[in-house]
């Protein structure tokens, strides 16, 4: 399991996180939600290994400061918010990146980014320039990559893991929920998926547990039918929410259904 205890996060002078505790399992899809500005990336960074922090990070029980680069790179991929490319790559090149450690001894290893690329809806698309597509399918082709990295969601018995930042951010409905598939499929093969969202919707569809953030700090945090509640989503966002509720005045609105 992936467990964080008191993690405090400073950027400048600035406090982001003030000792916030984080438990994710092997098996579940794992969400961060909250405002703009609560600390759901600022965490995310700090599980990864980006940024500094005090307090104490432990992955399947080792200290995530003591797993050397290569380790961890063979044990976790990182989704970010969006990735630059200074130079133009393929996106077959960009997706063989994935193919580091583990991944690159696998039997087939080498089918890995077609396969990869067909599972998100880019089959065809190896030989095109990254910068030449939409910001949608750009997000897709990393995707890709991540998923190459950790193919197997469980080796030697160990999980593997999957760290999302805002991972349906630039789809449409219908790749957000391909992607949310993907995670959750990860998950239900034994790996652990660990997601900041926005869209509440779609947490409550494919989350197993959640954890709400209000600056800088957990609000709530447990399965999803706990957590989201009409009084403390109000709470963490600031206005009037209502669970399970459809808006006044009869207006049309789209419930998306999708088995998780």
């Amino acid at each position: 399991m992936l467990d964080a205890h008191n993690i405090t996060v400073e950027l400048g002078r600035k406090r982001i996180l003030h000792g916030v505790d984080f438990t994710a399992r092997p098996g579940e899809l794992t969400a961060i939600v909250g405002h703009n500005g609560s600390g759901k990336t600022t965490l995310l960074r700090a599980m990864t290994g980006e940024i500094p922090y005090r307090g104490r990070i432990m992955l399947d029980g080792d200290d995530l400061r003591a797993l050397p680069p290569a380790l961890l790179a063979e044990r976790r991929a990182v989704l970010a918010q969006a990735t630059t490319l200074a130079f133009p790559f393929t996106v077959h090149e960009v997706v063989r990146l994935g193919l580091t450690g583990q991944s690159a001894l696998l039997p087939g290893a080498e089918t890995l980014p077609e396969r990869a690329l067909h599972r998100v809806g880019l089959e065809g698309f190896g030989g095109r320039f990254v910068q030449e597509l939409s910001g949608g399918e750009q997000q897709r082709v990393h995707l890709a990559r991540v998923l190459v990295q950790v193919w197997q969601p469980v080796t030697d018995g160990q999980a593997r893991w999957l760290f999302l930042d805002e991972p349906v951010a630039s789809l449409d409905i219908g790749h957000q929920l391909q992607v949310m598939r993907l995670a959750a499929d990860f998950a239900r093969a034994g790996g652990g998926v660990i997601a900041v969202m926005h869209d509440l919707n779609l947490t409550a569809m494919f989350a197993q547990s959640v954890t709400l953030m209000m600056g800088g700090q957990v609000l709530a945090a447990g399965p999803v039918s706990q957590v989201f509640t009409s009084a403390t989503l109000s709470a963490a966002y600031d206005c009037d929410l209502k669970v399970s509720t459809p808006p006044p005045g009869g207006g049309v609105f789209l419930l998306p259904q999708a088995v998780a």
